[in-house]
């Protein structure tokens, strides 16, 4: 029985998956072009683990099928180039010689870029018909040394095209083959790039029909559903979960030298608990991955605030942003404004790429404080616990309090954080990170505290739940009143439609007399729903 898999190109005998026709044609189209004339030379790109390679060997078993023997068909990679330390003044690497001498005809010695074009000369005789070529991993190669190579490409593409054998070329790679970082810009035509899309929501069903219809085992359709609606059908996460559902959680997983007499339903239990792992204990590749560019100072700065400011505008051509979405962390959205106007805007790409990179970014930018408690010693929060509703103002005056003894012992948490540009006031992240790891801190032990993203483009909400209740905290930055009038209403709005007739908004403000802080902090009713607003100064 086929099982799913999360590393490496699949295979469709191995493993599940769907065959993409459209997708493949199309490559298989680019490639081969007018068949007497010449194919295209063009870029495949994607972010990690979501089927560049696998897409590469679909079309090199389709142009076999299609035109029998009139291509010869070469495909490596060029990993092995990873770390190379190039000197342009070089010229030719060593390296890059070896690697291309392992694939060419006659284990072709390349000492020069002048070997490297006469190679695909037709009076060379290492080929005896068009050559169709796909080049794998060119991400690994130094910038320079790929801008040189792909400029003696161009020059084989537009001055050559009648005297070598290079019909067709594909570059296989994440961000540099459409030329982000070369000087002369892209290799060929940036139009004639093509990107690998994430599965639909049809083919993630399909894929996981695939293991009923072999295994006999059922899957709650809620459950692929929610597959679906936290990968946004990134392959390799698609699979994953796969992976973690029907596999490592699987109470009666037909896998093994004994299949269980039963195999019982894989239901919200067993997705409850995939779920939990996926996000705090299973490790994943293309997740570590991603966190670490989020990690990158110059990319930090711009993701935390991401999560608590809606509609930041998209621009790709904005160097930050092109990177985070051909990376995979963040993608375009289309909305149309009051105006009329159409808007594109970053989103995350998933809803779970954008809680990992959360849990991952809140401890950078929390004031470690071991002296100081996060409750005080005597404080058993019966106030807070014991009404029939959680009192979350009464919560946040324990932290109004905590950060009163920060600064009683001289301890300034807000300290070298992110500022915005307009104001130089602390960014919204700032204190939205440090407030839920405070929560972790005061009550993380009793309560479960776990942010919750609505929109998937910037909007954060802390809910918390105790012994069957639930309480909602919205995070803000006082711009002014108006903003803080607007975010009321919004605030009882979505409080209205997750089903609660209260909200709490913990509204972070360069104030620090309690006076005028008492006066902002107001409780309000909208719409039904009771809006407690809660002022904490910060300097």
């Amino acid at each position: 029985m086929r099982q799913f898999s999360s590393y490496g190109p699949v295979d469709p005998e191995q493993n599940f998956c769907v065959a993409r026709t459209e997708l493949v044609d199309q490559c298989v189209n680019q490639l081969i072009g007018d068949p007497v004339k010449g194919g295209h030379y063009f870029t495949i790109w994607a972010a990690r683990q979501t089927g560049k390679t696998w897409l590469m060997r679909q079309a090199l078993q389709e142009i076999p099928k299609r035109y029998g023997d009139k291509f010869a068909l070469l495909n490596f990679s060029l990993g092995q180039l990873r770390g190379l330390n190039f000197v342009p003044e070089l010229n030719f690497p060593e390296e890059l010689s070896q690697v291309f001498a392992q694939e060419f005809p006659n284990q072709q010695i390349l000492k020069s870029w002048g070997d490297f074009l006469h190679c695909f000369s037709k009076q060379k005789g290492l080929w005896d018909r068009p050559l169709i070529m796909l080049i794998d991993e060119v991400d690994t190669v130094p910038f320079a040394l790929l801008d040189l190579m792909v400029g003696r490409f161009r020059e084989l593409y537009l001055y050559h095209r009648s005297s070598n054998w290079l019909h067709g070329l594909a570059l296989i790679g994440v961000r540099a083959v459409v030329g982000i970082e070369s000087q002369r810009g892209s290799p060929f035509n940036v139009q004639r790039s093509l990107h690998v899309p994430n599965l639909t929501h049809e083919e993630v069903l399909e894929m996981y029909q695939q293991y009923q219809t072999e295994s006999g085992q059922a899957i709650d359709p809620a459950v692929v559903e929610k597959v679906y609606e936290v990968t946004r059908g990134q392959p390799g996460l698609v699979s994953w979960f796969g992976e973690l559902l029907t596999e490592t959680y699987n109470p009666t997983s037909p896998y093994g030298s004994k299949k269980p007499e039963v195999l019982l339903p894989i239901g919200a239990e067993t997705w409850r608990w995939v779920w939990h792992k996926a996000r705090f204990t299973e490790p994943n590749n293309t997740i570590m991955n991603l966190i670490a560019k989020a990690q990158m100072k110059e990319y930090q700065g711009f993701l935390t605030e991401l999560f608590t400011g809606a509609n930041v505008p998209f621009y790709f051509h904005h160097p930050l942003h092109n990177y985070l979405y051909m990376h995979g962390i963040i993608c375009p959205d289309t909305i149309k404004e009051a105006n009329g106007e159409l808007l594109e805007i970053c989103r995350f790409t998933s809803p779970f790429i954008q809680d990992c990179i959360y849990q991952a970014l809140g401890n950078e930018f929390v004031a470690k404080s071991p002296t100081v408690l996060a409750l005080h010693p005597l404080d058993d929060l019966a106030d807070v616990f014991n009404p029939p509703i959680l009192n979350l103002p009464a919560l946040l005056q324990r932290y109004k309090d905590y950060l009163a003894r920060l600064k009683a012992k001289g301890i300034n948490p807000w300290k070298s954080q992110p500022r915005r540009e307009t104001d130089i006031q602390l960014t919204e992240a700032v204190g939205h990170f440090h407030l839920y790891a405070w929560l972790h801190q005061a009550i993380g032990h009793d309560c479960v505290v776990s942010p919750e993203f609505p929109t998937g483009n910037g909007k954060v909400d802390l809910h918390i739940r105790y012994e069957g209740r639930r309480g909602l905290i919205e995070v803000k930055s006082f711009v002014d009143m108006k903003k803080l009038n607007t975010g009321k209403l919004q605030a009882a709005a979505y409080a209205k439609k997750v089903g609660l007739n209260e909200v709490t908004m913990a509204v972070f403000i360069p104030v620090l007399d309690e006076d005028i802080l008492a006066k902002l902090s107001t409780t309000s009713t909208h719409d039904g729903v009771l809006v407690t607003v809660v002022m904490i100064g910060w300097f």
